[in-house]
């Protein structure tokens, strides 16, 4: 009996040292250090007040309840330094820039798409996280830093999965919540600096409206991590947006049994010149722009509900209420629409050789313009370009995103909807349907196409939004088109080399990677970085402290197809082998493409 006594209170006091090492991990996460630039650098990729409308408009995220002035307040969980420090907030992959003050649009002086809003009839002011956190760049060289407005992030944003990498923003913020919600000291300070003389007053109030939210961040922590839904790490710079926003819209809100594994993270693409693409998304599976902003606020945390206090689901015109704020989902996609590709800044990356470059834009002729360089024609007052969609299996990429895409289904059958009613909704599934759509078996596509089309509707009513300017909004009077190919799109490579890394997934590191071989491409390599190769062109892939190690024999994460090599066309051969002197050359143009500096070429 002692004996056994003796082992029951080892294997208890190994599993309490297990769940603390686990806990601090979690706590603590192993994050590259923030090293200030010297400055950084801004290109006149449009106005100083469009780049302002564009990183702080807020588009009715809601971040599973947080407030705004809670976010600002929180401290990290074992020291009194504020979570939200951009010097802290910095390490995650946000863009700071180390002379940024607060500022009437950005009071809590947070990163790049750290926005607020208050909902009409409350006077909460919700943190609101928007498109332009995960759609601005930033490349580092020599203690400078040039953003990129519109570019790729590398943030570690989604996930709130606990691991003992503990890297992710997700993870981190739990903990924080956790910490103070747990820790009186910590309340005690939180509630004071939140409430200020209203402490006595509201202190109890705050306490539990505080605890709602973290048990909403604690709820989809524990369901992600047990149900396995996101096997694939997504790491620096990529989600699986179809499959997060699928989760949250079809499993949260509806039924269990629709939660589907996301294992095909994506990087998050540049968006100039976008509003000229007759199709988006990286496999063209969307049209209009409004559909498609909302459903990636839906995904990114706005509420949307579908059924009463009852349980029953809403009908008629009740379908279906939602934080998503159209007319500031509007401003920003007009405002994109300024937005011009960065240009090669000779002064920060290096001098062009232009005999080089005009090589490479012979070559570029020959090798790339066939699919990069699409027809363009005018459809109501805009430049409407054509792009060209690539066959997985001729392009041979990494086919999960579009499989999952196509071939996943849902059961949306508890929402009642009347196939009569869906028929009058502006959505244009391609190729029209033959058969009855069976709402016990929807794609993803085709399901937040109509809950969106719902949404849209209500939030149109709600925003006062007449007939007149409806169009506009819509996006010049575009319906929400579908598509579900097994493709992905070649889109026009002005200013490709500033939206490292590469291919849908992110597995190719560098442009000149890119266009060899896939047994010449690291099969390993590390991320978290914003340093960059202006050689190479893409971000450096050496360890460094805290590094993300990107391994392409994951699932998600193949860095197939998109070669230049000898062989037969398709199965992921697109075209002959390059010399290396000819990569250099097409690189060299590649930095003009679309840019003053190609009209300067012999």
């Amino acid at each position: 009996m002692r004996i056994f006594s003796r082992a029951l209170r080892l294997i208890l006091s190994l599993l309490g040292l297990g769940l603390a090492v686990v806990l601090y991990y979690v706590a603590n996460p192993k994050l590259p250090d923030y090293v200030p630039v010297q400055q950084v650098h801004y290109q006149d990729q449009w106005s100083a007040a469009d780049r302002q409308v564009y990183y702080f408009t807020p588009q009715g995220t809601q971040v599973k309840g947080l407030r705004y002035n809670w976010f600002s307040a929180l401290e990290l969980p074992f020291s009194e330094q504020r979570f939200a420090e951009p010097a802290n907030l910095a390490r995650f992959g946000f863009l700071v820039d180390p002379r940024q003050q607060a500022t009437p649009q950005n009071p809590g002086n947070l990163p790049v798409g750290f926005a607020r809003h208050k909902n009409a009839g409350s006077n909460d002011e919700f943190l609101d996280i928007t498109c332009a956190a995960c759609h601005t760049g930033e490349l580092r060289f020599n203690g400078q830093a040039l953003r990129i407005d519109g570019g790729s992030a590398q943030h570690v944003l989604p996930s709130s999965v606990p691991t003992l990498r503990g890297g992710s923003f997700g993870q981190a913020l739990v903990a924080s919540l956790a910490s103070t919600y747990y820790n009186p000291l910590k309340f005690r300070r939180f509630a004071h600096r939140v409430l200020g003389d209203q402490y006595d007053a509201q202190y109890d109030q705050l306490r539990q409206d505080f605890k709602k939210s973290l048990d909403n961040f604690l709820k989809v922590a524990w369901n992600d991590t047990h149900r396995g839904l996101y096997p694939t790490e997504e790491g620096p710079g990529r989600t699986d947006a179809f499959g997060r926003i699928a989760n949250a819209s079809f499993g949260d809100a509806i039924s269990p049994e629709n939660y589907r594994i996301a294992n095909a993270p994506v990087d998050y693409p540049q968006l100039w010149d976008m509003w000229t693409f007759d199709w988006v998304q990286w496999n063209g599976s969307a049209q209009q722009p409004m559909a498609r902003n909302i459903g990636e606020a839906l995904g990114v945390g706005a509420t949307l509900a579908f059924f009463d206090s009852a349980g029953q689901p809403l009908q008629g015109d009740a379908r279906y209420p939602s934080s998503v704020r159209v007319r500031d989902l509007n401003l920003i996609e007009e405002t994109l629409q300024r937005l011009k590709p960065p240009t090669w800044p000779e002064a920060l990356f290096g001098a062009i050789d232009k005999p080089l470059a005009a090589r490479g834009r012979a070559l570029f002729t020959e090798n790339c313009a066939a699919c990069h360089v699409p027809s363009v024609s005018e459809v109501n007052g805009r430049p409407v370009q054509q792009l060209k969609m690539l066959a997985v299996d001729y392009i041979g990429t990494d086919p999960g995103t579009a499989s999952n895409i196509a071939d996943q289904r849902y059961d949306l059958s508890a929402l009642q909807w009347d196939p009569a009613e869906l028929a009058q909704l502006n959505v244009e599934l391609h190729p029209a349907p033959t058969e009855p759509l069976d709402l016990r078996s929807l794609s993803v596509a085709k399901g937040l196409a109509y809950v969106t089309a719902f949404v849209e509707e209500h939030a149109y009513r709600a925003a006062g939004i007449t007939p007149t300017e409806r169009p506009r909004l819509d996006g010049f009077g575009l319906p929400i088109g579908v598509r579900e190919l097994r493709a992905y799109k070649a889109r026009p490579l002005a200013g490709v080399w500033a939206t490292p890394p590469f291919l849908h997934n992110g597995s190719v590191p560098t442009l000149y990677q890119l266009l060899s071989p896939q047994y010449e491409r690291s099969r390993t390599f590390y991320k978290g970085t914003f340093d960059y190769n202006p050689r190479h062109l893409g971000y450096r892939t050496e360890a460094f402290k805290n590094a993300f190690l990107f391994d392409t024999s994951i699932t998600g994460n193949h860095n197939s197809g998109h070669e230049f090599r000898a062989g037969k066309r398709g199965n992921g051969v697109i075209g002959r082998g390059l010399e290396p002197e000819e990569r250099w050359a097409l690189l060299e143009y590649l930095k003009v493409l679309g840019g003053p500096l190609e009209q300067q070429l012999p």
